[in-house]
């Protein structure tokens, strides 16, 4: 092992874990529920499938105006965010089903969001999910050097006004998915030999790359060409889309664990993490508007990032339910619980530590 890879403390002798973990149990258990998806998430998969797709049909066989194909462009991206934070992300975390084929089968819708499966695994599951929040370590903390998420991250002077262009940066996250990422990302993850399971074949790996980016292009840009719509229109609702997904899916993101009360700890020489893991998911995560059952809906629940975090395998419409087991067991083992109230606040923080992470560093 690396010596800079962190290493999670074994010494759990508060047993929160293996106390809460115990109580999570009992309640499937006693409800006799399953921690897989269940009618609620089917239903969903259609819905935002639905919101995804059927405005693209719209748009390839009515004649309307230009401001309503654009309107739809917008309708699509809010739809490609709903399948990717409900549909995509249970089964690639293997929670949408008990069935391992179905889990494989919706993870792979990632592919008509512009995404790559094997890719993400790594970075989310492999990489975000395992080293939460550490600056070197976990992929969704850079942003290259046009934000700084972090006080470990180098300092440039324009990071002073990262609070004010970072939003309207964070709509690109898919288009980059779309071009550019996929390519960079394979590249790395394959050469450092990193994988979710069973490492996969390179050649086939890349193979799999270039044949669903080709379907990619076909389905987006070409299909909509042939069938007559001019190509300016179909590039400006291409990027529209992409930019209404990237931006929906960038703030949920950051609310969780960039703002002012999560932790971005740093290992010791050695790449040792003072917490267990478990423990370490309650400093680096927070919870964000969960009452608002609009949000929790529409989010996949990842407004319940610490519940998230902590029981990855079990479906997102869940944790409503074990939330009020995790935060009582946190406080019972006086353990942190980062959660704020209504979105608006959490939005507010998250602009709040960008400005202060923007400062000018204090000399040592």
């Amino acid at each position: 092992m690396n010596i800079n890879t962190p290493v999670f403390s074994k010494n759990d002798s508060i047993k929160f874990f293996r106390t809460l973990n115990k109580r999570v149990n009992e309640y499937f258990k006693e409800n006799n529920l399953k921690k897989t998806g269940n009618w609620k998430l089917h239903l969903k998969t259609i819905i935002m499938f639905t919101l995804f797709l059927a405005p693209y049909f719209l748009i390839l066989t009515l004649n309307m105006s230009v401001w309503v194909q654009l309107l739809l462009t917008i309708v699509m991206g809010v739809g490609m965010a709903g399948v990717g934070m409900n549909v995509m992300h249970d089964g690639n975390h293997g929670s949408y089903s008990s069935k391992s084929w179905l889990n494989q089968f919706m993870g792979g819708s990632i592919y008509v969001l512009a995404g790559n499966v094997y890719n993400w695994q790594v970075q989310h599951n492999v990489l975000h999910h395992t080293y939460t929040n550490i600056h070197g370590h976990d992929e969704d903390l850079d942003a290259g050097r046009i934000i700084r998420f972090t006080h470990s991250a180098t300092w440039r002077r324009f990071h002073k006004f990262q609070h004010y262009y970072s939003i309207f940066l964070y709509g690109l996250l898919t288009f980059n998915w779309a071009i550019t990422t996929d390519i960079k990302q394979m590249r790395r993850y394959i050469k450092k030999g990193l994988s979710y399971g069973k490492f996969q074949s390179p050649v086939k790996q890349w193979t799999v790359l270039v044949i669903t980016k080709l379907i990619y292009v076909i389905i987006w840009l070409a299909i909509p060409m042939i069938l007559g719509i001019t190509w300016w229109k179909v590039l400006i609702g291409f990027f529209v889309m992409h930019y209404t997904a990237g931006l929906i899916l960038s703030v949920v993101f950051q609310l969780a664990h960039v703002v002012e009360e999560t932790d971005n700890p740093i290992p010791g020489e050695n790449g040792e993490i003072e917490n267990t893991w478990a423990i370490h998911q309650l400093y680096t995560t927070a919870n964000f508007a969960p009452k608002n059952k609009i949000v929790n809906w529409f989010t996949g629940g990842l407004n319940h990032q610490i519940e998230h975090h902590i029981f990855p395998n079990i479906s997102h419409v869940h944790y409503g339910a074990i939330a009020k087991i995790v935060k009582q067991t946190a406080k019972e083992h006086n353990l942190p619980y980062h959660e704020f109230k209504t979105m608006r606040s959490a939005i507010a923080a998250h602009f709040r530590h960008l400005k202060e992470l923007g400062m000018k560093p204090a000399l040592n």
